[in-house]
């Protein structure tokens, strides 16, 4: 039972996330549960042989205890650790995030554990009743503790198609995407993009046209840097994020080979397919202009600077080009210097 969710965030970016449903939140929860009776399970036996048996006030206090920082406390830091993930939802491809897309922080993951003991589940929830009646009656699947801590449950897995549209390098933007500062980038802004490149595909032109001019100008004064001219907003925005992913794979890819004692090699690098491309290349930035090739030529030759012409010689004297067999050749040598 999952569904798209449409979403709009504090800067008016429609996002369509794969929201979780009750099925696959109770798979979660279920696994969630195992995990806990286990540790509950542990403590118990240790405390048996730790405390002395006529002591019982003492190891009821102490299992008390136990019981709410593995039921509270586990939730919690899991999902601040693995921002947003439980072992349980790790193995369902779960993950809790904000209503506007972004991360989860410690208050989220705090305000959800203390309202799952406290009202969804076990203290006021009869045993998640309450959780399962709010959640079936949000659209989003949310229970009490989502909507005081403002977040959902999301499916983290999400199709191959849309990964690769936001993964992927244009070609001919890899030299001006290697010179961006990509730090200043934020993870929802980010995010807000890969969604867009995801469907942009399948919207109205205008309607694509102006989302994704909105999002690349957000980026771009994010990054300090303007949108190319003539640069499409999805192939900027692609370039940006497929930028960012090539470098944290190098970064892994490098930290890997220092650990194995093995040369670093450079990380190969994404890029679309040639069907994948429009019909009419888009010019290049001047700031990463790759050469004269078949599909992108310069408006203008750029001449060569006067003042480094080293000037006739005896012994360097530059050779004019073959011309190729059928081609009359000039009867002027455009490469002999001026008098």
């Amino acid at each position: 039972m999952h569904e798209e969710s449409e979403l709009v965030t504090g800067e008016a970016v429609v996002l369509d996330l794969r929201v979780a449903k009750l099925a696959s939140r109770a798979l979660a929860m279920a696994l969630d549960l195992l995990v806990q009776f286990a540790l509950l399970l542990g403590a118990f036996t240790v405390l048996t042989f730790a405390v002395p048996f006529d002591d019982q006030s003492l190891f009821v206090a102490l299992l008390l205890v136990f019981v709410v920082l593995v039921v509270v406390g586990y939730p919690v830091l899991s999902e601040t650790l693995s921002r947003g993930r439980s072992l349980g939802k790790m193995a369902v491809g779960l993950r809790v995030v904000r209503v506007d897309g972004g991360p989860i922080r410690f208050r989220h993951a705090l305000v959800r554990g203390l309202a799952g003991f406290v009202v969804d589940f076990w203290a006021l929830g009869l045993f998640g009743a309450v959780a399962v009646i709010v959640s079936l009656c949000s659209s989003n699947g949310r229970r009490v503790g989502d909507f005081l801590a403002g977040t959902l449950v999301i499916r983290e897995r999400v199709p191959d198609g849309a990964a690769f549209a936001a993964v992927a390098m244009p070609p001919g933007l890899e030299g001006w995407a290697a010179q961006l500062d990509l730090t200043r980038l934020p993870d929802d802004l980010a995010l807000a993009s890969r969604q867009f490149l995801s469907r942009y595909r399948e919207l109205r032109p205008e309607a694509s046209h102006a989302l994704g001019w909105g999002l690349a100008q957000q980026v771009g004064n994010a990054l300090g840097t303007p949108v190319p001219p003539g640069v499409p907003p999805w192939a900027f925005l692609a370039a940006v994020l497929a930028e960012r992913r090539n470098r944290d794979h190098a970064r892994a890819f490098q930290a890997y080979a220092a650990r194995a004692n093995r040369p670093a090699q450079p990380f190969p690098a994404q890029t679309l397919p040639a069907q994948a491309l429009p019909a009419q290349p888009f010019p290049v930035p001047q700031a990463a202009w790759p050469g004269p090739s078949a599909s992108v030529q310069p408006s203008q030759p750029v001449p060569a600077p006067q003042g480094a012409w080293p000037g006739p010689s005896a012994s360097v004297q530059p050779e004019p080009p073959t011309p190729p067999s059928g081609t009359p050749v000039p009867a002027e040598n455009p490469f002999t210097p001026p008098s």
